[in-house]
């Protein structure tokens, strides 16, 4: 889906032309109060008859005041006009705007970066996955095709315009690939979908196939692959452009559905399986947005795709694998296999020895269960734990640190390999032990723990991923995008001299 054409203005209100213009109100102590510096008489006075209160994205939409040249809409900013309340507001406003051609944000924006958040929220507020809709309503649901922002005189609005549609681009990219069905997108289309996106742009990718990964060892990614039709791929996509010092690796569980193999899920946990390939489909957009703003950074993605299917070829509970860096898994719970993918990726990557190594997945019911669907669970050595918190800070995305606790680590002991990928009817500190389970494969550092060597930090998106309640901020239902500002954040963090 593409993204909304951006604009910015410094017109007057009432000379604005749009399908609607859309105007920021706080909730006072009073009442509602339209945030900007000027408030014309007319729009106080259709506060009260539209009954607007100015509460967090409330919307409401109305006539065309007198001597305007448009119609106007409110958003609520709550109590105050935050960062985080424009963000939420103008991502309410994209969304909400679906079926008209044009919408003008008049909200108060001060400065550049509150006008970047603000044409970003509402660029990818306004999505919509329509490839496989065929009704005669598809005009009321395609997304609004122009957003124009209302600033002061003198701001860069290049600026502005091009951060703003740098993570928009890649939230929207995320989004489609969640979305297509796993009939259609599977690890060897997956691969065709890289290609497609890699064109024409200084990146290397680079393929593993069955035959590969059998040779090179990635007992993984094979394993769990194994009981499918449709057989597993390893893609490393890199951007490394000439004399870049710094470099971030990020490794994406990529398993395109996972139907739990013989450890079957029950049928109600299945029809959203699909998305178990966010953080693959992360890690790509994050190296893609690298590679077309040209950033002084290396950065690469291991994407590790495998469909995770019930067959007479599956892998069983009982089997044992050997990992690509030579550990021996005993496989207990086919349906933990997002950290056998992940294993293989890890320990490859870590032998670049890059700056930061992330993996990002989509990996256990209990980060749900723990921290609900709005926050990602970060574990990992402190330094690159902290470093990914103050980045999710600052792009407004909910983070929490989780510990690793030693005790924990017992739970992966097996009688017959080096680890066990789970303990049967364990379910204490799932998320932790899961940590634990992919620390093994980072690298052994001495000092601050496994992973202090290169730096890692695993992010659990199970929760925030896929957004199965109502739309708020710029998240509709489905797919959201989580992670990904915050890894743009990362980057370009590195990317700084």
């Amino acid at each position: 889906m593409a993204v909304p054409a951006l604009s910015v203005t410094s017109s007057a209100l009432s000379e604005l032309v749009a399908s609607l213009v859309v105007v920021g109100v706080r909730r006072g102590p009073d009442g509602p109060i339209v945030a900007l510096d000027e408030v014309p008489d007319e729009l106080t006075a259709l506060l009260a008859p539209l009954g607007v209160t100015g509460a967090a994205d409330e919307f409401r939409r109305g006539p065309v005041p007198h001597g305007w040249r448009s119609p106007v809409a409110f958003v609520g900013l709550g109590s105050e006009a935050s960062r985080g309340a424009l963000r939420s507001a103008a991502g309410a406003v994209g969304r909400l705007s679906a079926g008209l051609e044009s919408v003008v944000l008049a909200l108060p924006v001060v400065d550049e970066t509150h006008g970047a958040v603000v044409l970003e929220s509402a660029a990818s507020g306004a999505y919509a996955y329509l490839a496989y809709r065929t009704s005669s309503e598809l005009d009321a649901k395609r997304p609004v095709a122009r957003i124009e922002l209302r600033v002061p005189a003198g701001l860069d609005g290049e600026r502005m315009i091009a951060e703003a549609q740098a993570t928009a681009t890649a939230t929207h990219l995320v989004r489609d690939l969640v979305n297509e069905p796993a009939s259609d997108l599977y690890p060897a289309t997956f691969v065709d979908r890289v290609h497609a996106l890699a064109d024409g742009l200084p990146v290397t990718v680079e393929v593993l196939d069955e035959a590969r990964l059998a040779a090179e060892g990635y007992g993984g990614i094979l394993g769990v692959g194994s009981g499918s039709t449709r057989g597993p791929r390893l893609v490393v996509v890199r951007y490394a452009p000439e004399g870049a010092e710094r470099h971030l690796a990020i490794v994406g569980k990529g398993i395109t559905f996972d139907s739990g193999g013989l450890s079957l899920k029950p049928p109600a946990s299945m029809p959203t399986m699909k998305y178990d390939m966010t953080g693959a489909a992360t890690a790509l957009a994050v190296v893609l947005d690298a590679a077309r703003r040209g950033l002084d950074v290396r950065v690469s993605g291991w994407l590790c795709l495998a469909e995770n299917m019930p067959s007479g070829s599956a892998v069983r509970p009982g089997d044992v694998l050997r990992m690509w860096n030579g550990t021996t898994v005993e496989v207990t719970n086919t349906d933990a296999e997002g950290r056998l993918v992940l294993a293989d990726g890890l320990a490859t990557a870590a032998t670049e020895r890059p700056e930061l190594l992330i993996d990002v997945a989509t990996l256990t019911g209990a980060a749900r269960v723990a921290l609900g669907e709005r926050t990602t669970g970060v574990m990992g050595d402190t330094a690159a734990v902290d470093r990914v918190l103050a980045a999710a800070e600052a792009s407004d995305e909910t983070m929490w640190a989780m510990p690793l606790p030693s005790e924990l680590r017992s739970v992966l002991d097996s009688d017959v390999a080096d680890l066990a990928n789970a303990k049967p009817g364990h379910t204490a500190g799932g998320m932790l032990v899961a940590g634990h389970f992919l620390r093994a494969f980072v690298g052994d550092s001495g000092g601050d723990g496994p992973g202090a060597r290169i730096g890692w930090a695993h992010l659990d998106i199970a929760g925030p991923a896929y957004n199965s309640g109502s739309p708020y901020g710029a998240t509709g239902k489905g797919p959201s995008g989580v992670a990904v500002r915050t890894l743009l954040a990362l980057t370009a963090e590195l990317a700084q001299p």
